[in-house]
């Protein structure tokens, strides 16, 4: 077992992922665009600079501020009500705590948002290190996130697992030397993602239990 878990947040700690890509979805169609979907899945666990950047891409004429900020408010909207953690969750941070694994949750969102998630649900005390998508000069798919999470934790990346949901995600851990865990959510993995994944299991409880056995 490795010493060290490094967590993604949105579609991995917390069912927010399919708020945001239904937020992806519906503002692209509020811009008269029918390729919401694709965007979407394009901008999944990306750094806000690569989703703008890819807003930019797929949409020229927009003005990306107000599309991108029309997609953060619609969904902040929903969020207020507070955000239902994933199946597992407190099971395998239990399971590290018990083992001495040290924890960071690396993701692309605001620290302020990250900090207000963990403690709503009450399991901030797991995590050693939190660094969010504005501590990094690189976001997802670059590695710089885990590399700070693992540096973080004192811990050498490839001694860490990455749980992650999205591709850009699975890329940057795989980058960082990390292992990388897909745990799909909105994306099933393609062959090319199953290549690089150190696992990919359907939930956190069946990640759990494998490395239970390792």
């Amino acid at each position: 077992m490795k010493k060290g878990a490094i967590f993604d947040m949105d579609g991995t700690l917390f069912d927010s992922e399919r708020i945001y890509q239904k937020s992806w979805i519906a503002t692209a169609e509020s811009h008269g665009k029918s390729n919401g979907v694709e965007l979407a899945a394009k901008v999944s666990g990306a750094s806000e600079a690569n989703c703008r950047r890819i807003i930019h891409e797929f949409y020229p004429e927009v003005d990306v501020d107000k599309f991108f900020m029309h997609v953060v408010n619609t969904a902040v909207k929903v969020f207020e009500n507070g955000v239902p953690m994933m199946a597992g969750v407190p099971e395998i941070l239990k399971f590290f705590e018990e083992n001495g694994v040290k924890m960071a949750v690396a993701s692309s969102s605001s620290i302020e948002v990250i900090n207000r998630n963990l403690e709503r649900a009450g399991i901030k005390k797991y995590f050693s290190a939190i660094v969010s998508g504005d501590d990094i000069a690189h976001g997802k798919p670059a590695p710089d996130i885990f590399l700070k999470a693992a540096e973080k934790i004192n811990l050498p990346a490839s001694d860490c697992y990455v749980f992650e949901d999205s591709f850009n995600g699975i890329h940057g851990a795989y980058a960082a030397g990390c292992a990388p865990i897909m745990i799909p959510d909105t994306v099933q993995p393609t062959e090319e993602i199953k290549k690089i994944c150190a696992g990919i299991y359907p939930s956190l409880i069946a990640a759990m239990d494998a490395i239970k056995e390792i």
